[in-house]
């Protein structure tokens, strides 16, 4: 006979065989008494007396298990109990559906007294957002089915207030089949949908934002601004350009323009990402040429150190990618007190991983300081510098879309910023 089905212990299992065992030998004993198989004797006497004192140790150590289990049940019971009344409203109904009970919750929510709501149907919290339609499935899921129900309901309190629970329902059957009633236990989650609706309708907004700059900035900076340089140099000679003295002008127009065309690029991609299931366009990439090319054109070229052994085929997003490196190095520059500041950006082989590392010699900042100023708007405490305290932010996000992982280690000059790419 196995006693796996037993939720004990091995001690009481041990127990209830002997205490058993005890009994059935006292009950054998007896029967052949009554039998008359043998007589009475001071022997059998003793036997039946021992048989009891020694029945009673095992029979109450086994009953003082299941006592000590049934305690540790109840007050369990009592513990999810008491956490579903603090967190979900709570109600039961009669095979009539009329309200038999309702917790504090309920009536928390509803607005209504619990005088007012037992007895009552709970078409009386029925906000006609629901059709007739939805109830009948309800009906056919618990009733035909006698499966539990799970639906978000908007329902209206005592004052006219929608409010939206997450609802289960389950209804109960006596031992006939016969309907007892019905249990609902509801989540009030009017703020969660109501804050759903209103990112699902921010994401609205920001995707047709995008759409507006993508369009507007290809205009001007590809079309319209492209062609009138080439229509004013198509009007002008070398020697009226000289005459003029517009060459430095002309050489800032088109520098600038190159430059703004770039970062369009950038942010087209970047924009490109608020549309659903978007992915982000990657190609292999000499990194330290579009790097040189990205930076000819800034003032702090001449501060950069790019090593030569960087990648020279790292796929990545050529606009997004140098944007997210340009932030690191001027903050690596901004941030900085020394009187030959410069940042260094090389490869590192680590265990056959490759990092890229960038490296200043500024103030420094360790990857505490660096996961707080990585969130948005986040400054430093006294920083002199301004600053929005995006960029950071909004760099980070560039190379996790890239699924690169980034490191900031504070050095005894400066910051090292490791990317795992």
């Amino acid at each position: 006979m196995s006693l796996n089905f037993l939720n004990i212990s091995l001690r009481s299992k041990i127990c209830l065989v002997c205490a058993t065992l005890i009994m059935l030998s006292f009950f054998v004993v007896k029967t052949l008494l009554l039998m008359e198989v043998f007589d009475y004797s001071e022997f059998t006497n003793w036997y039946e007396y021992l048989s009891v004192i020694l029945f009673m140790p095992p029979f109450f150590t086994v009953v003082s298990e299941f006592l000590s289990k049934a305690k540790k049940e109840v007050a369990v019971k009592a513990d999810l109990e008491s956490l579903l009344n603090e967190s979900c409203l709570v109600s039961k109904a009669d095979a009539r559906g009329k309200i038999t009970y309702v917790n504090d919750k309920f009536v928390e929510i509803s607005k209504y007294s619990r005088e007012e709501l037992i007895g009552q149907d709970h078409v009386l919290l029925n906000s006609g957002v629901q059709d007739k339609q939805f109830w009948v499935d309800m009906y056919k899921t618990v009733l035909r089915d006698k499966q539990i129900w799970n639906k978000f309901v908007t329902n209206v309190d005592k004052h006219g207030k929608h409010y939206i629970v997450n609802s289960w329902i389950i209804a109960h059957f006596d031992e006939k089949d016969k309907l007892r009633g019905f249990t609902s236990v509801r989540q009030d989650v009017t703020e969660l949908v109501n804050t759903l609706e209103a990112i699902k309708q921010k994401d609205v907004y920001l995707e047709h934002a995008a759409k507006i700059i993508r369009h507007d900035m290809h205009s001007g900076i590809n079309t319209y601004l492209p062609r009138g340089i080439k229509s004013l140099k198509r009007r002008l000679n070398d020697e009226q350009i000289k005459k003029l003295r517009i060459q430095a002008p002309l050489q800032l127009i088109q520098d600038g323009l190159h430059h703004a065309q770039k970062v369009y690029a950038g942010v087209y991609e970047f924009t490109n990402l608020v549309k659903h299931n978007a992915q982000m366009s990657k190609q292999a990439c000499d990194i330290k040429f579009i790097l040189e090319d990205y930076l000819r054109l800034t003032a702090y070229k001449n501060q950069v150190i790019l090593d030569d052994n960087l990648p020279k085929d790292l796929h990545v997003n050529e606009a997004l990618f140098c944007t997210a490196l340009d932030n690191l190095i001027r903050n690596g520059l901004k941030y900085n007190d020394s009187k030959t500041k410069y940042v260094k950006i090389y490869s590192e082989f680590k265990q056959g991983q490759q990092y890229l590392c960038i490296e200043d010699n500024g103030r420094g900042m360790s990857q505490e300081e660096f996961e707080v100023l990585s969130k948005p708007y986040q400054r430093k405490e006294g920083q002199k510098e301004e600053g929005t305290g995006l960029g950071l932010n909004i760099c980070i996000e560039i190379l996790k879309e890239h699924g690169f992982e980034i490191i900031s280690n504070k050095l005894d000059v400066g910051t090292k910023i490791t990317v795992k790419i």
